[in-house]
């Protein structure tokens, strides 16, 4: 209400510099010269102007209890300097940025000095833009802009060309470079911003023309293009465009048969057009875009599939055509949606080892709200935000357009999450979406980290992004550290287990190793009894068939044989001379010596008998 300041950003950036002494913000913003402030919570009096209009002093006058902070002082009371405010400047030049830094008593035209000595370029061949209030002289008073304290800028030299030594390697650069066209619809009198990279071609820019005028190509007639720019083929880098904006003129292209009815009314078609368009994101402009940024993605914005059908039966299918779908209105740079439900999103976010867990983060789009193209194509799409997402998250999205997916969603938000945040998106306004869910896998429960609305920048998202990583990495370490002591216990009790196996299998086999050397013993022992007991069968029944051993005094000729044992013992008995040299062995056989193992040797003359 004191200084017409309309911007929150800026309002909450100077009162952070005057450390949220309302007083000092307001005297450090308006101009000191016409009068002065006075706190009434304090008694201090400060420098400072006065404001409002007689009717504002009469009216403030007639209502002594008034709760205003403010209030008209004598201009006698003692008045206290204020020192000079100084405004940072980064000034982008080409592939240069300068950092200038003065009063705000300055003006436009000094920074323009401290530039051409920088740059080397003369002043009046630069042209200062960036500017919030629109194009400034150089006389302009830098005070008067009531700018923040960091400001950024940028020169354009439409007058200067390119070094044509490097004109090649510029090139080269230019293509990867981002190109702001600044259209000016002649007929409705409206001004387009549209970027584009330096790698599209001229008919690309008129087809998106033709998306948000609804003027054919071949019926464009345009004014601002480059001489250089003479074929539609040709890229916005080799066309010769001012960087980083250029300023192009457009308007319908006469027809010899048009009536003048038929072109009143084509140009109120397109006039209602974009005065619907304007008011749709009218918004925008409150985290630092404006309307015609809007329409960068408009002809994306005006394409009427659904990006999730409504009661799909698989919710992998509903993100398969939610993917699809955000890929052909916002191009295919954009995070990587997992394709499945909920839950499996849930197993692969937090359910792995500790080292490889991740943040889990839920896109909620919804395509009534005005926020959400700028937040898919501004935000979302950028490349440093698509590459933290895809390193440090698992990100899973969801349409809440349709009312039976929503309450598909809050279903599934109350079983995992609980009520209380199901009833804190519950409660979110169409306006507000799309909103971000930062999701962290605490041991047995899921904790939302933050809520991010889509009224964000590039800037605070990334910030909310690693504030939100950073409370995850140190959960995520204690979670290494118990997993590597359980997995170390763990080890100790397999290596426990694993000897008590082996031992257990040692003594097995060395218990069975016995019992088959008693087994083996035993069978042994069978198989020596019975050879035993067959030898002395057969040496029972050699015994029992030798002829009776003839007597001394026997008239036929008998032989008495002396016979010694390899144990030393000797045995005697008298055979007929008559008798078989058979019945020795059968005799020696019967003393437990059978002829197959033994020999029977004659000692005079010593020779083997056996054979």
């Amino acid at each position: 209400a004191c200084t017409g300041i309309e911007n929150i950003d800026e309002a909450i950036t100077l009162l952070e510099q005057n450390n949220w002494d309302l007083v000092a913000a307001i005297n450090g913003v308006i101009p000191q010269e016409n009068g002065i402030l006075q706190s009434e919570y304090g008694g201090e009096t400060l420098h400072g102007p006065a404001y409002g209009s007689t009717s504002h002093s009469t009216a403030a006058s007639s209502t002594p209890s008034s709760s205003s902070a403010f209030r008209h002082v004598v201009p006698s009371r003692q008045i206290v300097e204020r020192q000079p405010r100084m405004l940072d400047f980064r000034v982008e030049y080409r592939d240069r940025n300068v950092d200038v830094v003065l009063e705000d008593s300055s003006t436009v035209g000094d920074i323009k000095h401290i530039l051409e000595n920088e740059l080397q370029i003369p002043a009046s061949k630069m042209l200062l833009k960036g500017w919030k209030t629109g194009d400034v002289d150089d006389s302009t008073v830098l005070k008067s802009l009531h700018l923040p304290k960091n400001n950024s800028l940028y020169v354009l030299t439409p007058d200067l060309p390119p070094s044509s030594s490097s004109h090649s390697g510029a090139l080269q650069e230019s293509l990867n470079q981002n190109f702001m066209l600044i259209v000016t619809h002649r007929e409705v009198q409206r001004e387009y911003n549209l970027n584009f990279s330096g790698s599209s071609t001229i008919q690309e820019v008129k087809r998106n023309v033709y998306d948000l005028t609804s003027i054919p190509v071949r019926h464009q007639l345009w004014e601002g293009w480059p001489p250089s720019a003479t074929d539609d083929s040709m890229t916005l880098a080799a066309a010769g465009l001012s960087f980083p904006c250029h300023r192009l003129t457009v308007g319908r292209r006469s027809s010899p048969v048009q009536t003048r009815e038929q072109s009143e009314e084509q140009c109120t078609d397109v006039h209602m057009v974009s005065d619907s368009d304007g008011d749709d994101f009218e918004d925008a402009t409150e985290f630092g875009v404006d309307d015609g940024e809007m329409f960068g993605v408009a002809s994306s914005a005006l394409r009427k599939s659904p990006m999730m059908p409504e009661n799909a039966a698989n919710e992998g299918d509903a993100l398969l055509q939610f993917t699809a779908e955000f890929s052909s209105r916002y191009g295919d740079c954009h995070p990587v949606y997992f394709i499945g439900s909920l839950e499996a999103a849930f197993q692969e976010a937090f359910y792995g080892k500790a080292r490889d867990r991740k943040l889990l983060a839920i896109y909620l789009h919804h395509d009534e709200s005005v926020l959400t193209n700028v937040f898919c194509s501004q935000m979302l799409c950028a490349e440093s935000i698509v590459s933290y997402l895809s390193q440090n998250f698992i990100t899973w999205a969801w349409d809440m357009t349709k009312e039976a997916n929503r309450a598909r969603f809050l279903t599934m938000c109350t079983r995992h999450f609980g009520s209380v945040v199901a009833q804190t998106i519950r409660t979110q306004k169409t306006d507000q979406f799309p909103l971000f869910l930062i999701i962290m896998g605490k041991r047995s429960s899921n904790e939302v980290l933050n809520v991010i609305q889509g009224n964000t920048t590039v800037d605070e998202l990334m910030m909310r992004l690693m504030a939100a990583m950073e409370i995850f990495s140190a959960q995520q370490q204690e979670d290494i550290k118990d997993e590597d002591e359980r997995e170390a216990r763990e080890n100790v009790k397999r290596e426990q287990d694993e000897a008590y196996r082996i031992s257990l299998e040692a003594d097995r086999a060395k218990r069975e190793a016995q019992e088959r050397e008693m087994a083996e013993q035993f069978r042994l022992e069978q198989i020596r009894k019975e050879q035993e007991e067959e030898r002395e069968a057969i040496r029972l029944s050699l015994e029992q068939s030798l002829p009776p051993e003839p007597k001394e005094e026997s008239t036929e000729s008998v032989s008495k044989l002396r016979i010694r044992t390899p144990k030393g013992e000797f045995f005697e008995r008298r055979f007929l001379a008559s008798s078989k040299l058979q019945v020795v062995f059968d005799f020696v056989a019967s003393k437990g010596y059978p002829w197959e193992e033994y020999k029977l040797l004659g000692t005079f003359p010593k020779r083997d008998v056996s054979k």
